[in-house]
């Protein structure tokens, strides 16, 4: 009797192409093969596994819930095939070689993230490393992890988008909350708020919640960088993390919110399988050494 393990690295490649491309025929030109052939192999993996994996019509191909999970696992998957062999191949040389994959919000990406690939490149210059910016709402960085688009996720931790069950990873600094406003004001809590979607997921609540002198924000901006041009403009004052007021503009002035200032908890998430990899693991020691100052006992 047939049965899900006797899928093929083939036939997830397949799955994966077909949720990609949200068809049978765009799948079929991605994988250099016939629309039937495609369509065949799909009702072949549904009958393997026993449940319906994409609905048909006349919009395409689109994975169901059942489907949107074994493509997510058909990506891991195909990912620690490739590693198994790369690494397998790399073992009597000790060097590291290959792709390496990160999903990491905005200001992690421009700030965190450069010196800490600087230095991987240095060490290996075999590991070709690309970054994907994605933004910390939803399922945010973590999401393309579990979703296998990505080997690593700098992922806020502890916040309104809970990492999933089946990541593992670490804090690797909690960065404090400033003020920032436009420099000279004689009174900048007074000014309007501006705020972005992803800060409002991060905010510890009940410090925010206890703040009778933070109004409700009257502009909202696409992301932290918009929102530093907007408080150098005049246009507000801001609460923002330490890592968005990394480069913040001429014309802005950060002011300490006190003791009982919040913070924002910044870690890495991966999968218990790639955590293991030789790249992730280099990535990760380079990611310790960079922030390792700044880590707080919290």
């Amino acid at each position: 009797m047939s049965s899900a393990v006797d899928l093929a690295p083939q036939e997830l490649r397949v799955l994966v192409a077909v949720a990609e491309e949200g068809g049978f025929s765009a799948a079929a030109v991605r994988l250099g093969t016939t629309q039937s052939g495609v369509s065949h192999a799909v009702r072949g993996i549904e009958r393997k596994v026993g449940v319906v994996l994409f609905e048909r019509g006349r919009f395409g191909a689109r994975p169901t819930p059942a489907g949107a999970r074994t493509v997510a696992h058909a990506r891991r998957v195909l990912r620690m095939l490739e590693t198994l062999v790369r690494e397998a191949r790399d073992t009597p040389t000790g060097e590291i070689a290959g792709p390496l994959r990160i999903a990491a919000f905005r200001s992690a990406a421009l700030h965190l993230l450069p010196p800490v690939l600087e230095r991987l490149s240095a060490r290996h210059p075999g590991i070709e490393a690309t970054v994907t910016v994605v933004r910390e709402v939803g399922p945010g960085t973590a999401g393309e992890v579990a979703q296998g688009r990505a080997d690593l996720g700098i992922a806020g931790l502890g916040t309104s988008s809970p990492i999933p069950p089946q990541l593992v990873g670490d804090v690797l600094l909690e960065e404090p909350y400033a003020l920032v406003h436009p420099a000279g004001h004689p009174d900048p809590r007074s000014l309007p708020l501006v705020d972005w979607t992803e800060n409002c997921s991060s905010y510890t609540r009940q410090w925010w919640a206890a703040q009778d002198w933070i109004p409700a924000a009257t502009v909202r901006a696409e992301d932290d960088g918009a929102v530093l041009s907007m408080v150098g403009s005049g246009l507000g004052m801001a609460i923002m993390p330490a890592l968005s007021l990394t480069a913040a503009p001429p014309g802005t002035e950060i002011t300490d919110l006190g003791p009982e200032r919040p913070t924002r908890r910044v870690g890495y998430v991966t999968t218990p399988e790639l955590a293991a990899t030789a790249a992730v693991r280099a990535l990760v020691r380079e990611l310790r050494a960079s922030v390792k100052p700044q880590v707080s006992g919290g």
